[in-house]
């Protein structure tokens, strides 16, 4: 399972985004009048201007994560998850995350579930700082087997601190900040690789079982906030599922990975058991990189007392392209 593994496990990144290509196309529609559209669709999050600000929305849910959690009967932390995918996504552009809806399809209900779900809403809704305003639940016997986790993130922000990537300029420096493992992306593959070669009981060095490792909840970065009230970042990106590929969404620049975070166990134990290659992997995975500031290498300090494990990883070059170690990948 060399190349194209996760394709294999059954997600197509290239179908997936000639896809959603042509779902965009058919959106011309814009409202007219006040609180229009001020973003095209496409960035991490889109915005509708509201007086001097705008308000900023994302959407996304925790995938086939929810598939691990219904083998091990533990659904604690998926609802962080679920906070955390639409949070980082925000937080990209330094849109402050204040509201979250969530919404839960299943085939049939179970209050046990349901209540460990919740716990894992508010323990996310309060490591973000966000309320939770309702949310809806559709049992949909015959459609959906299992249950899926989904939600919405609103957000706010004055317009001139809005962060899109568009200062970002050679010789920034890339500044890495470790996830917290597999978050909540690639979990096809992985899933595919436990259940083939492994088993979720079966033990890490560290002592952690791999089922342990894929439910380890997404981290959430809400320190990127306060930073950006002291310092001018340049770019910022949440890497998720599509790993280094998701650079970029940053513009048409070089993004020269020189000396990457360490990665967790997990990710070589997945690599290892499929014999999969260090693109395919950088291509599914975050790869121990759950998040990237980009800006001049003077503003490291400042990253660090808000992000004390984050590192430069690389730096910004003229070539339209990802390399990593000296090596191109994309």
């Amino acid at each position: 399972m060399e190349q194209d593994a996760y394709r294999d496990a059954g997600v197509d990144i290239d179908l997936e985004t000639a896809a959603v290509k042509a779902l965009v196309s058919e959106l011309t529609f814009r409202r007219a009048g006040d609180y229009g559209m001020s973003s095209e669709i496409g960035h991490f999050a889109g915005f509708v201007s509201f007086g001097r600000h705008v308000l900023a929305m994302a959407v996304d849910g925790v995938g086939t994560k929810m598939l691990v959690a219904d083998l091990l009967s533990d659904w604690k932390t998926v609802g962080i998850d679920c906070i955390a995918m639409n949070v980082n996504d925000l937080y990209v552009m330094n849109i402050e995350p204040v509201a979250f809806v969530d919404y839960v399809a299943t085939s049939s209900l179970s209050t046990e579930q349901m209540r460990q779900i919740g716990k894992g809403l508010n323990e996310g809704a309060r490591l973000a700082n966000i309320s939770i305003l309702g949310g809806e639940t559709a049992t949909l016997k015959g459609l959906v087997t299992g249950l899926d986790l989904a939600g919405a993130c609103l957000g706010i922000q004055e317009k001139d601190k809005v962060i899109t990537g568009s200062d970002i300029v050679p010789g920034d420096c890339i500044i890495g900040i470790p996830s917290s493992g597999v978050h909540s992306n690639g979990l096809t593959l992985a899933r595919r690789m436990v259940e083939t070669t492994g088993s979720y009981r079966e033990k890490l060095s560290s002592g952690e079982t791999l089922g342990e490792a894929l439910l380890k909840p997404t981290r959430i970065y809400a320190e990127i906030i306060p930073l950006c009230r002291e310092i001018r970042v340049h770019g910022m990106c949440h890497i998720t599922g599509g790993g280094l590929l998701n650079l970029r969404r940053l513009g048409s620049y070089g993004y020269a990975i020189e000396d990457p975070l360490p990665e967790q166990e997990i990710f070589s134990w997945i690599a290892n058991a499929g014999g999969i290659s260090g693109k395919e992997m950088y291509k599914t995975f975050n790869m121990g990189m759950g998040y990237v500031c980009i800006l001049p290498e003077e503003g490291l300090p400042v990253v660090r007392r808000y992000f004390p494990d984050a590192r430069v990883v690389g730096h910004v070059t003229k070539d339209p392209s990802i390399t990593l170690r000296g090596k191109k990948l994309f």
